[in-house]
């Protein structure tokens, strides 16, 4: 076990990112998902690339199935439907037997009523290990005043950060606020990660490909954590940290080589693939909240 990891042990911030991708590459983590229709090639894509196995099984009738034997279960409503919503109770209550994460994006929620209903019925039914999406969802999840256009952030009034945090502890989980800065919070210890570049916005697919990335590294977290410490919200501060980490660098990466966003997306798949120990130690911008 690679202590340094503990979060017990550590209030800072201060962990080895590169410790997570190598993990990946030895275990190969299965990452099942529910997720979105316009993105699903691309989540699956990402999460072979970074060296895990993606499957994609949405129907009712084998979900929990499935995530039961998974190591990480995503959760995405970005293009839901009532038996969608359905499936995704049935396999995170599977994947809560098992003591598997599961991570639930919350894509739009703000936007439609739905919406808005759906995360709050998966809280209420699964035990969430992170739950992310961008400032506006995050904020109405929170009960913050907040604007989402489509699934986009327009606005969303109050500090971030305490946000955050104040929703890590009302639920018992991580949250995860992505944008220029990623916010990362279980209530008590709260990370930001300023890896990334502009053009990770510039083409559809970004923010359900980096949940698919946290639940790679949600899916390996155990191997880091002591296992006495049975607290979710204790469990994928650093995991969550990292992925956006090393999701953030390949980005950087791919802009130096692109000139647009469709050489972009070409690239950042192969910088995602060819990411390793040194180029993540060398590049990570990983830093406590203040």
């Amino acid at each position: 076990m690679n202590t340094e990891i503990n979060i017990s042990g550590n209030t800072n911030c201060d962990f080895s990112a590169s410790s997570y991708l190598e993990k990946v590459r030895q275990k190969k983590p299965l990452v099942h998902h529910i997720t979105n229709w316009v993105t699903i090639y691309d989540c699956a894509n990402i999460t072979r690339a970074i060296g895990a196995l993606p499957v994609m099984a949405h129907a009712r009738e084998e979900a929990a199935q499935m995530a039961s034997i998974a190591d990480a279960l995503v959760l995405n409503i970005g293009t839901l439907t009532t038996d969608l919503v359905e499936s995704m109770i049935l396999a995170g209550k599977a994947a809560n037997k098992k003591d598997i994460p599961v991570i639930l994006d919350a894509v739009g929620a703000g936007a439609t009523d739905f919406r808005t209903k759906t995360v709050k019925e998966i809280l209420k039914n699964v035990k969430v290990s992170v739950l992310k999406g961008n400032s506006s969802e995050i904020g109405t999840i929170a009960g913050a005043e907040a604007e989402t256009k489509g699934v986009e952030a327009i606005s969303v009034k109050g500090n971030l950060i305490e946000i955050a945090k104040n929703l890590a502890i009302k639920e018992g989980l991580i949250v995860v606020i992505t944008g220029k800065e990623d916010i990362i919070s279980n209530g008590i210890n709260t990370c930001i990660c300023k890896n990334g570049h502009v053009m990770l916005s510039r083409f559809v697919g970004t923010g359900c490909m980096a949940t698919s990335i946290i639940g790679v590294f949600s899916a390996v977290e155990k191997d880091f954590v002591a296992t006495e410490v049975k607290n979710y919200a204790q469990n994928y501060l650093f995991s969550s940290a990292a992925a956006l980490c090393c999701f953030g660098i390949a980005g950087e990466l791919a802009a130096k080589k692109a000139s647009g966003p469709g050489s972009y997306k070409i690239n950042f798949f192969d910088e995602i693939y060819n990411l390793n120990k040194e180029l993540v130690d060398k590049l990570k911008k990983i830093e406590k909240a203040s």
